[in-house]
């Protein structure tokens, strides 16, 4: 367990880094931060869940399994759906920000956390992401009537992304956990852009690419969800962090995006059940963290927060994704009064995209 007092991953990899400093310089080695050409190290992440079950998550709805859960959302929490993920992928096609599930890190050469040249390979490692992001804002900038030029090229690019990811399947090479998670994150966009802004609702092709889309999301959450270190309760490094981090946010968008699209096909949306035991969305704190001292100490006061009461569940400092959903004992009036003040602590402490998952959550399951 880490607490204030004890010595997080960071701290641990000094020794090993210090002995060749990064960029020309050691201070970058001295907080442990820097890492190979994706910053994350072998066995850093891990995938406690079954994540073959992420990549027929479409099938649900018509081959019914034993132990589905429907959600029954009201129209109200499918429209606030609805226009939320459609902001998210307006952020992009219009280029006035970058969607939550996006950590900075990813596009940005340099940053206070890594060595200029490691933040540097991370962004080319995440090519796939800076390419969509340019892509979708000149779709923006060149459609004026009809969309199909504009759809044309995004289709192209979701084939090669798509035909990229079973190669590298196939070739079983070392993961460039960035360039994966980029990946990912590009094809989630651009099928966003296809739905909410080029009007492409009723395209065949993205049927098959929401099919396509939960391929690429099983083998990325295969590649890990979770840091070890989470799962130990204890302090990851920040790479590795990140990538869990914005790899979880990503899932849980498809997840959304996923019920979107099945209300608006009429049909009925179930409970992913096979993310139970994943954390929520993050602190706020934790996701802007833009140094290494800020890092460790807000990692730190987490961890505090979390275990000073020994209310931790599955070797997970946090709240889980799954306490988001129904009480399954409605007659346990402790562990639901339990429940609500873990989640009422996680509140306290979310930004904008935890509190939207928080207002769909709560809106369909109550709490």
């Amino acid at each position: 367990m880490c607490l204030s007092t004890t010595i997080c991953e960071d701290d641990i990899n000094d020794e090993r880094l210090l002995r060749s400093p990064v960029g020309g310089s050691t201070d970058y080695a001295e907080e442990g931060l820097a890492g190979g050409v994706s910053g994350v190290l072998a066995g850093e992440l891990i995938c406690p869940i079954n994540a073959d079950d992420i990549s027929i998550r479409w099938m649900k709805a018509y081959v019914p399994t034993p132990g589905q859960k429907v959600k029954a959302y009201q129209p109200s929490t499918i429209s606030f759906l609805y226009r939320s993920l459609k902001a998210y992928s307006g952020m992009a096609f219009h280029g006035s920000g970058i969607p939550p599930f996006i950590h900075p890190a990813q596009l940005s050469s340099s940053n206070n956390l890594m060595t200029p040249a490691a933040a540097n390979d991370v962004r080319i490692s995440s090519a796939a992401l800076t390419t969509c992001l340019d892509l979708v804002h000149t779709c923006d900038m060149t459609v004026a009537g009809p969309t199909e030029a504009a759809a044309g090229m995004i289709k192209r690019e979701m084939d090669r992304i798509y035909a990229d990811a079973q190669q590298q399947n196939l070739a079983r090479t070392v993961i460039d956990h960035w360039a994966s998670l980029a990946a990912f994150q590009a094809y989630l966009l651009y099928a966003l852009v296809l739905f909410f802004q080029l009007d492409h609702q009723g395209d065949p092709f993205l049927s098959q690419a929401i099919m396509a889309l939960q391929d690429i999301a099983c083998t990325s959450s295969q590649h890990g969800l979770v840091c070890k270190a989470e799962h130990d309760v204890a302090c990851p490094r920040w790479a590795a962090w990140v990538v869990a981090e914005a790899k979880r946010r990503t899932l849980y968008v498809v997840y959304l995006f996923d019920s979107v699209l099945s209300a608006h096909d009429g049909l009925p949306t179930y409970l992913g059940t096979e993310l139970r035991g994943l954390p929520a969305p993050s602190s706020k704190a934790l996701w802007q963290v833009s140094t290494a001292a800020d890092w460790n100490r807000a990692y730190r006061h987490h961890l505090d927060t979390w275990t000073d009461t020994g209310d931790t569940n599955m070797n997970y400092a946090g709240l889980r994704i799954d306490e988001l959903w129904p009480y399954t004992d409605p007659q346990d009036a402790p562990g639901l009064a339990r429940r609500q003040r873990r989640v009422d602590q996680w509140l306290e402490s979310v930004d904008e995209y935890g509190t939207m998952m928080y207002a769909v959550t709560s809106s369909t399951h109550g709490g």
